[in-house]
C-alpha cells in the first residue's frame, strides 16, 4: 500500500465561535483569510480570545489532512517544527495518538498557535496564525532520508511563502521517487506567491487542490476553466467550489462531484479533509469520480464539528461509507 508524508506548519489551533465579524474588524482581521501576526498581534488577539469560550485542538493544513489519511489505515508521516512547550508536547502527542510517523524537530522556540474565530450563522473560518517555532523549518535541515518510502509528498500551501524549503522540498521528494501534492491554502498567500507557483506548477507538481478564490488568484480564472488550465500543467488538477462541489480533471476527462447537503457548523478543515478522502481514492485506484466521492463524504462530515478534525467516534461510519463508494 502506498504511503504518503506531509509537510506543513506545525500548529495548535485555538477555536472560538463569534456572532458576527465585529471582533474580526476590530483586530484588522480580513474575514476568511489567513493572516500571519507577529508577536505584537499574538499577545492582542490572545487577550481578546482568552475571553471567550474556547476549544484547543492541534492543527495546520497538512497535518490535518495526514491525520485524515492516517484514520482510512494509510502509512502517513509528518515533516514539521514544534517547540518544547505545552502545545508542542499536545502536537506530538497527537500524531502518535494517530500512527502519524514523526519527522518533527523540537527548538527552544514557543509552538506555532492559530487563533480561529469561526462564524456562528455561517462556519466561515479566520485564521490569526502566530507561526513560532513551525516558521523556523528551513530547507537546509531537510534531509533526503525523512522522504525515502514514501510514494506521495504533500505540501500546504502556507509554506509556500518560503521559497527555499518549498524548492528543496520538492526536489528531494522527487529524488525519492514520490509525487508531489500541493495544496494552495488560502487566496492571500497565492496573491503574494502567484509569480512562484505558476513557475514551480509545471514541472514540478503532480496534483494540485484549489478553492475557486485561490483558483480565481492564480489564474484569473472561474473554477471550471480553472481547473481545465490546470490539468494542462499537471497530471490531476481539483478545484472545490463549496457547498456546491468541486470540479476534478486528469487530461481530458472533467467531472464535476456535488457537495452533500449537510448542516454546516463549521469550515474549518474542509479542504484539508476533502484531501485526504480524495488521495486514499486514488491510492486505492479507484475513478475520478469516486476519489471525489469519497473527499466529499470527509468534507461533509468535518464541518458539521467544531475544529478540523472528524471526531474519533465519527471514523467506524465513514469507513463503512468509503467502502461502499469503492468500485469492484
Amino acid at each position: 500500500m502506498a504511503k504518503v508524508l506531509g509537510m506543513g506548519n506545525a500548529l495548535v489551533d485555538v477555536l472560538a465561535v463569534v456572532e458576527d465579524d465585529s471582533i474580526l474588524q476590530r483586530l484588522g482581521l480580513p474575514k476568511g483569510s489567513m493572516q500571519l501576526i507577529d508577536d505584537a498581534q499574538f499577545e492582542t488577539i490572545s487577550r481578546e480570545i482568552n475571553k471567550m469560550d474556547t476549544d484547543i485542538v492541534s492543527g495546520g493544513s497538512a497535518s490535518n489532512t495526514i491525520v485524515g489519511i492516517a484514520n482510512l489505515g494509510i502509512e502517513t508521516g509528518f515533516i514539521g517544527r514544534i517547540g518544547k512547550d505545552f502545545f508542542g508536547n499536545y502536537y506530538k502527542k497527537d500524531l502518535d495518538k494517530y500512527h502519524v510517523k514523526s519527522h518533527l524537530t523540537e527548538v527552544d522556540e514557543p509552538s506555532g498557535v492559530a487563533s480561529t474565530f469561526i462564524l456562528i450563522k455561517d462556519g466561515e473560518r479566520t485564521f490569526a496564525t502566530y507561526l513560532g517555532a513551525a516558521a523556523l523549518l528551513n530547507a537546509g535541515e531537510l534531509k533526503i532520508e525523512d522522504f525515502k518510502g514514501y510514494d506521495y509528498f504533500y505540501i500546504e500551501g502556507y509554506l509556500v511563502q518560503n521559497y527555499d524549503l518549498i524548492k528543496q522540498a520538492i526536489l528531494l521528494a522527487k529524488q525519492a521517487g514520490a509525487k508531489v501534492i500541493l495544496d494552495m491554502a488560502s487566496y492571500n498567500i497565492v496573491d503574494a506567491s502567484r509569480d512562484f507557483l505558476l513557475q514551480i506548477i509545471p514541472p514540478y507538481v503532480d496534483f494540485v487542490f484549489a478553492n475557486e478564490e485561490e483558483a480565481k488568484s492564480l489564474l484569473g480564472m472561474e473554477p471550471e476553466n480553472a481547473v481545465s488550465e490546470l490539468a494542462k500543467q499537471v497530471e490531476i488538477a481539483i478545484v472545490k467550489t463549496g457547498a456546491k462541489g468541486s470540479w476534478i480533471q486528469r487530461g481530458n476527462e472533467k467531472i464535476f462531484v456535488p457537495a452533500l447537503k449537510v448542516n454546516c457548523i463549521d469550515t474549518t478543515g474542509a479542504g484539508d479533509l476533502y484531501a485526504a478522502g480524495f488521495m486514499y481514492g486514488l491510492i486505492n485506484n479507484q475513478p475520478l469520480k469516486i476519489c471525489g466521492e469519497m473527499g466529499t463524504l470527509l468534507a461533509a462530515n468535518v464541518i458539521q464539528v467544531i475544529g478540523p478534525k472528524i471526531k474519533d467516534d465519527m471514523w467506524n461510519d465513514i469507513i463503512t461509507e468509503i467502502k461502499n463508494l469503492q468500485s469492484i
